[in-house]
């Protein structure tokens, strides 16, 4: 049936986006180029937390305070999303002044953006959710900026039972499903060249 739900779902996959765009056994020469590791080093860093973050879920919300391999794992879990944030905001800002968003790529610019923003969120519940002196500072300082905005009926951050929910299921999710997303474009419309670049700004390839 034609108008079936799978064959939605098919031509908006498998259709639209070919094996060849996604999977490419070739890049751009100008790749070579520093500024383009960033990206990939984001990803990376990306997988290290969420590696470690798994991990220290497993003995529940403050089990590193009194490990050694707890208190390990909590720090590279700690360097992973420093790195990320490093590695996030070089790649944006080097995407930034390189207008990336050419060649209809604007999608895959506000993807990156929204991903930037959600790495925000989902850090601070992180912050949040330390069990130590530092997050019950944060958390009683932030308490009084979301009253004042009027959220904190919705988002109590004194509530370490909901910063945890959020940190560990809701906020990563998310962030995971944009950051596919963010690649699949990427993969699809091409990496941008240079502005001085002769390359077509299509994205093609030399």
């Amino acid at each position: 049936m034609s108008g079936s739900w799978t064959g939605k779902v098919r031509r908006a996959t498998l259709e639209k986006y070919k094996p060849e765009d996604l999977l490419p056994e070739e890049q751009p020469a100008y790749v070579a180029s520093w500024i383009y590791i960033f990206g990939v080093a984001t990803i990376a860093a990306l997988v290290m937390l969420i590696a470690s973050g798994l991990v220290l879920t497993l003995q529940g919300p403050s089990w590193w305070h009194t490990s050694s391999v707890g208190h390990y794992v909590n720090s590279v879990h700690l360097w992973s999303v420093e790195l990320f944030f490093i590695f996030m905001v070089v790649h944006l800002w080097g995407k930034f002044w390189m207008a990336a968003w050419r060649g209809r790529r604007m999608a895959t610019w506000i993807t990156g953006v929204i991903a930037f923003v959600a790495s925000i969120i989902t850090a601070f519940t992180g912050y949040l959710i330390q069990t130590n002196f530092d997050s019950q500072w944060i958390a009683s300082e932030a308490k009084d900026g979301f009253n004042s905005i009027g959220v904190g009926a919705f988002f109590n951050a004194l509530n370490t039972g909901q910063a945890i929910l959020l940190h560990v299921s809701l906020l990563p999710l998310a962030l995971g499903v944009i950051v596919v997303w963010h690649i699949i474009l990427v993969r699809k419309k091409g990496v941008v060249p240079p502005i001085d670049n002769d390359a077509t700004i299509e994205g093609g390839w030399k």
